[in-house]
């Protein structure tokens, strides 16, 4: 008789060592190796793993036309990044910080999808079913065919699936579950792996699709090995600010519909409210005429978003002057910040520069870089910045202004809210802006675009 095997399994990265290691290799953690005892398969597991296959190929034309076909999900936002509707069979992560709202989220799609998909069974193996319940009468959700269980073996949970018959079903969360008879807790890389495996041949199977909850770390990714985010067929992360009400659920994969899509909600006693005009909420408070706020036009998937980015230039007691970055990354503030000092000759190094993006959003796209120094040069200068003016535009070493993509789009959703005129590079990569409507201000360098922006007096 075969001997069970036994490895160490680091927790963060999935790497194997047959050795325990207080640091892993791989991923530079410590103590996550945890030693993992794999039992041998008997040998009629291994006769049945060996047996016939159970599928036959196909050729692509006889492959039926109806397989991608979706159900639709009232909730136009979620829509939006699910790529149009929820796929029969799919498997979905929703991660997120603890109390971003994943649970709420996931309790209201539970009670629109009823109507629309058929009986939806969530399973929780963190609240009980009165704790759901409760929340459930808070929110005012009250669907017919919402069956609710506390469970968080793999086995029982297949088997109350094979008793409701749902079509939707919600596991909170995948880092709860785990399989019976395998050595490792719950949570660890092969109890992860194992879960996430069996409940996508259950989706592609039966055409139950599936809603998984997943932890985050400290460094805000999904808990687990990297292998869960390749199992699944689409990956949400629900972001924002604990202290602000705004949610934004951003898809990073998905397999039925385009990635980098976000959806807006709004935190409030009745649950995750979507948010049809985010752009005008996101604004709707600035200061106007106020020396370092600019208004940047970013693209978050397909979808144009106009921001404040808010700068304040003060002047520094420390030999080295700080640089604080909230909602944009930091290495593009460095970046601007470096910019602005040798090709503009701006004193910066003795300043400390903050800069924040209003409403807890987090930008990632090198066309705010415009707005991002505007705002910078107009706190050092006391200069105030056009209120009916934004900015479009990346930002290179020499301080050129390079073009971005759909910049018309931009310009629209400029328009609309507003906004007479509008800065943007030099080049637009062949669009026509004349015809949207704003007065288009076409500038070469950063130096011609603070020239523009910001008339009047300056000091260093």
């Amino acid at each position: 008789m075969a001997k069970p095997r036994v490895y160490y399994e680091c927790q963060e990265c999935g790497r194997r060592s047959p050795r325990h290691m207080g640091r892993c290799p791989q991923c530079g953690e410590f103590n996550t190796m945890i030693e993992v005892i794999e039992e041998p398969e008997a040998p009629a597991a291994a006769a049945r793993a060996s047996a016939r296959p159970r599928t036959q190929p196909q050729r692509l034309s006889e492959v039926a036309a109806d397989a991608g076909d979706r159900y639709p999900v009232p909730v136009e936002e979620l829509s939006r990044v699910l790529g149009g509707g929820l796929v029969p069979g799919s498997v979905v992560l929703v991660g997120g910080d603890p109390g971003i709202g994943k649970s709420t989220l996931l309790l209201q799609v539970a009670a629109v999808m009823e109507p629309v998909a058929g009986p939806v069974l969530y399973v929780s193996g963190e609240e009980s079913e009165r704790q759901i319940k409760m929340r459930a009468e808070r929110l005012g959700l009250a669907p017919r065919d919402l069956f609710l269980v506390t469970e968080t073996e793999l086995g029982a949970i297949l088997a109350h699936v094979e008793a409701t018959r749902p079509r939707l079903l919600i596991v909170d969360s995948i880092q709860t579950t785990y399989v019976e008879g395998k050595a490792s807790a719950a949570g660890s890389v092969s109890q992860v792996r194992e879960c996430a495996s069996a409940l996508r041949e259950l989706a592609k199977n039966t055409g139950i699709a599936v809603f998984l909850v997943g932890h985050v770390t400290k460094e805000g990714v999904i808990a687990g090995p990297r292998v869960l985010e390749h199992i699944v067929d689409t990956v949400l992360y629900l972001e924002g600010d604990r202290f602000q009400a705004y949610r934004l659920l951003r898809s990073v994969k998905n397999r039925f519909g385009a990635t980098s899509e976000v959806g807006v909600f709004e935190m409030l006693d009745r649950g995750l409210v979507e948010i049809e005009n985010p752009s005008e909420v996101f604004i709707a408070e600035r200061e106007i005429n106020a020396p370092g706020s600019a208004i940047a036009v970013t693209l978050e998937g397909t979808r144009p978003l106009l921001v404040e980015i808010q700068a304040l230039a003060s002047q520094t007691v420390y030999p080295n002057p700080r640089r604080t970055a909230n909602g944009v990354d930091f290495n593009r503030l460095l970046l601007i910040t470096a910019v602005l000092s040798q090709r503009l000759g701006m004193r910066l190094f003795e300043k400390d520069i903050f800069v924040n993006v209003i409403s807890g959003l987090k930008i990632d796209e090198p066309a705010s870089d415009l707005a991002m120094a505007v705002a910078i040069a107009s706190s050092m200068w006391n200069v105030q910045v056009p209120a009916d003016m934004a900015f479009i535009g990346e930002m290179g070493l020499s301080g050129e202004l390079r073009g971005v993509s759909q910049t018309a789009m931009r310009v629209r959703e400029a328009a609309k809210l507003g906004f007479r005129k509008v800065m943007v590079p030099k080049t637009t990569r062949g669009e026509d802006l004349s015809k949207i409507g704003p007065e288009i201000v076409r500038v070469r360098n950063v130096a011609t675009a603070l020239d523009l922006a910001l008339p009047g007096e300056r000091r260093g």
